[in-house]
């Protein structure tokens, strides 16, 4: 179990780097182990993932099995993981209502670790749900951190939550120091989205051109990531500039989705049996075993919406970056 434990919490590291398909290796390490040992998977670095991802389905039932198993004794803390988790969700769908409510109920119990986290996603639902008073709070409970651990991480969030308070050139002064120092570290989820809140603040004061840099910047980082959510918000906020952006569709749309889902390790499967080779085969050629191949070919069916290795060559075909390992 600790060798789970460890492998999502190296997870939620890379998600915080915006590093969603090495976040999904690991996970995909902590699900072989489960089946191997019979351990239950760890399970919360998924639930953060699909969060992040914007795949409501998967995120929903996730959280709710979370919730559920909050009620046993000692488990408790998964009630504010999960509720992490769906401000994330709904957040990236622009459901800022739910996202404040969960974020709050997470803000209010204050648990150790979780915090940092969280208190961006209820400033940013507050703001856009007219609640300044939480606003306020969010960014107080922030600044008392600030004061003792005065990072570009903490510093830029600070800036970034007073923005969302802001007026005028002092809103915009605090947006773009939260870009500055946010772009000094690995948080690359937290640099895209102070772009898109800039971007957004600016359409929002009428300065379409202005904004229409901040929205690309922030659609190309976030599309790039896998964040399916936030990216197809700043898609939207990049349309209602007067920018085209095209949405592919069909079988090429689901191919180039799953490019930004598929793990090193389901790449190089789903290439070898586009190529004819057998489980047996595609395990002596990556050293794994044939039970651990056909489990990777079953994520990799699943996210290309097939069901049969006569469909992998047609839709690897549709778009052959599918198969590049990322």
């Amino acid at each position: 179990m600790y060798l789970q434990f460890a492998l999502n919490l190296l997870a939620r590291v890379h998600l915080a780097a915006g590093e969603t398909a090495a976040a999904a290796e690991l996970l995909d390490e902590d699900q072989l182990i489960a089946e191997a040992t019979g351990n239950k998977p760890a399970g919360y670095a998924l639930m953060a993932l699909a969060a992040w991802r914007g795949q409501e389905p998967e995120a929903t039932a996730l959280i709710k099995a979370t919730v559920q198993a909050a009620v046993a004794p000692g488990m408790g803390r998964l009630a504010d993981v999960a509720d992490y988790a769906s401000a994330v969700l709904n957040n990236g769908l622009g459901r800022h209502d739910a996202a404040r409510d969960a974020a709050r109920r997470v803000f209010e119990h204050d648990p150790l670790g979780l915090g940092p986290g969280v208190v961006p996603e209820l400033a940013e639902a507050a703001s856009r749900t007219g609640d300044t008073a939480l606003v306020e709070a969010a960014l107080d409970w922030l600044s008392e951190r600030t004061r003792v651990t005065p990072t570009d991480w903490a510093l830029g969030i600070q800036a970034r939550l007073a923005a969302l308070l802001g007026q005028g050139q002092d809103a915009e002064h605090l947006y773009r120091e939260s870009i500055e120092r946010l772009g000094r570290t690995r948080l690359r989820t937290e640099l895209a989205r102070a772009h898109l809140l800039y971007g957004e603040w600016l359409r929002r004061n009428n300065r379409r051109v202005d904004a229409r840099e901040q929205l690309r910047a922030a659609y190309q980082m976030l599309q790039a990531m896998g964040a399916g959510g936030f990216a197809e918000r700043a898609r939207r906020e990049l349309q209602a500039t007067g920018q085209t952006v095209r949405k592919r569709t069909g079988l090429a749309a689901r191919a180039g989705a799953a490019a930004s889902e598929l793990t090193t390790q389901e790449a190089q499967v789903a290439r070898l049996a586009s190529e004819g080779l057998s489980n047996p085969q595609i395990s002596t050629r990556l050293f794994i075993s044939p039970r651990t191949v056909q489990y990777h070919l079953r994520k990799v069916f699943t996210k290309l919406g097939i069901a049969s290795r006569g469909e992998l060559h047609r839709a690897l075909q549709a778009d052959p970056g599918t198969i590049r390992a990322r």
